[in-house]
């Protein structure tokens, strides 16, 4: 291999890419969103400057992609944390747990999704929308939603996909040090809504402490939400460079 195609390389391993090279489309993508809220202290020790927490909610979600381009078929579940940023409102993009390698791969490298290995599941169960998440061998979370009460409107299901996102970005050196430590920001701006509906919600969390969904406890479901849509991912920018300040 040439010196100026190993600069070509987008990532690795050399001869089997660990993730396509291409813009993700996602057709069908369901999710499952709980908003609930929690203990504004411990949403303090976790948000980072210059993020600030505005109101002490969490929303819960699950998201079953069954097609999506270049990564195929997988399954997410996560946190976000509602927070603002320059007079921006958007949402502090705290865990998410991928049953792909691919998509875990591509999230970390080619962007800012801090995405680890976790078993989530999204399904119908008679007339409950179930979600479930299984860290290893234990369950940490189980989130139950009356199936199609409601019709949402796709306006207001739209601005749920599309509020702005901010992630920590880290790359280190090979000594350990910190080569990228940056606040990032993302919007999807290309969203269509085939169907959104709510209905009554619970959430239960369980204790583990190598997926700590439980560190921010359930203690008032605000609303939930069922949302199928079609959508593009945006790029990250950089807002905010750590390392600088």
């Amino acid at each position: 291999m040439h010196e100026q195609d190993v600069a070509r390389l987008f990532t690795t391993p050399v001869d089997s890419p660990a993730y396509a090279p291409t813009r993700y489309r996602f057709t069908d993508r369901e999710y499952l969103n709980i908003y609930y809220r929690t203990d504004p202290d411990a949403l303090r020790r976790l948000v980072p400057e210059p993020l600030t927490v505005t109101d002490p909610v969490v929303r819960f979600e699950i998201m079953r992609m069954p097609d999506v381009t270049g990564l195929g078929d997988y399954t997410e579940a996560g946190q976000l944390i509602a927070v603002e940023h320059e007079g921006e409102a958007g949402e502090f993009n705290l865990a998410m747990y991928v049953d792909s390698v691919p998509a875990i791969s591509s999230g970390r490298e080619y962007s800012a999704y801090p995405k680890k290995s976790g078993s989530p599941r999204l399904y119908l169960d008679s007339d409950t929308l179930v979600g479930t998440l299984d860290y290893g061998t234990l369950r940490v979370a189980t989130a139950t939603m009356g199936y199609k009460h409601h019709v949402l409107d796709p306006d207001e299901a739209r601005a749920e996909i599309c509020s702005a996102a901010f992630m920590v970005k880290t790359v280190p050196n090979y000594d350990g040090t910190p080569r990228i430590c940056e606040l990032v920001r993302t919007r999807v701006t290309d969203a269509t809504v085939r169907s959104a509906f709510t209905a009554p919600a619970r959430l239960q969390l369980s204790a583990h402490v190598m997926a700590p969904l439980a560190d921010l406890p359930v203690l008032e479901i605000v609303r939930a939400s069922h949302i199928v849509t079609d959508l593009s991912l945006n790029p990250v920018e950089p807002v905010h460079d750590y390392l600088a300040a």
